[in-house]
């Protein structure tokens, strides 16, 4: 239990970090692609929904990657990704190029513009992971919990209480009824202990009295008609 509580702070800590690093590297390229929308002709009062748009669906696709990996649906959350990436990546690296002073290499320009996108898919990404690391060992214990099977170990001569208490199966009622019949016991008696009616008893023994007693054979007659 300590150990993973320290893991549980390291993982929170973590969480913590990330997140820090998801916000700087979304409000770089934040800036980067409104800076870009107002180049390309949208209003100043408009050009800060254009790159929440591109980077929240990197966002909200990652979170919908974690949350539906191994599903086949997940399919749909992943071309989200990987377009949102693609189109973030791109336009800041384009917002590089033609802000730039004219001393920067294009491709020195457009590398470093790119980085604020990767690290924001990165880490938003490893932030969703971390959170659900933080609960996997309480479901993993309630997974592994198992049912306690408790075995009732039988007495030699069971007590008539006990009987009352728990009836014979049925397919050994009759060999019980018996028993208890050998002992002394009446047929009332013998029916509450067996959870049956008395008249039940009563066909038991009646049935066994008739299967004991030995066939008679009948004598017959030449000539006599059966």
């Amino acid at each position: 239990m300590t150990g993973w509580r320290g893991r549980k702070w390291a993982v929170i800590t973590s969480v913590v970090g990330t997140v820090f690093i998801a916000a700087g590297a979304f409000w770089l390229s934040f800036t980067a692609l409104a800076d870009l929308a107002r180049r390309a002709g949208i209003g100043d009062g408009q050009a800060w929904a254009w790159p929440l748009i591109v980077d929240g669906v990197i966002v909200v696709s990652t979170v919908a990657v974690v949350a539906l990996a191994g599903e086949r649906a997940a399919w749909y959350p992943w071309t989200l990704l990987i377009g949102g990436a693609a189109v973030s990546v791109t336009a800041n690296a384009l917002h590089a190029i033609v802000a730039a002073d004219a001393d920067v290499p294009a491709g020195l320009a457009a590398a470093v513009a790119a980085v604020p996108p990767v690290v924001l898919l990165a880490s938003t990404h490893l932030t969703v992971v971390l959170i659900r690391t933080t609960t996997q060992p309480a479901t993993d214990a309630a997974e592994s919990r198992e049912p306690v099977a408790l075995e009732v170990m039988p007495t030699e001569s069971p007590t008539p209480e006990l009987a009352r208490l728990v009836p014979a199966e049925v397919p050994d009622r009759r060999v019980r009824a018996v028993e208890l019949r050998e002992s002394g016991w009446s047929n009332k008696k013998i029916a509450r202990s067996l959870d049956v009616h008395p008249s039940t008893v009563g066909r038991w023994f009646a049935g066994a009295h008739h299967v004991d007693e030995p066939e008679q054979p009948r004598a017959v007659l030449e000539g006599a008609t059966p």
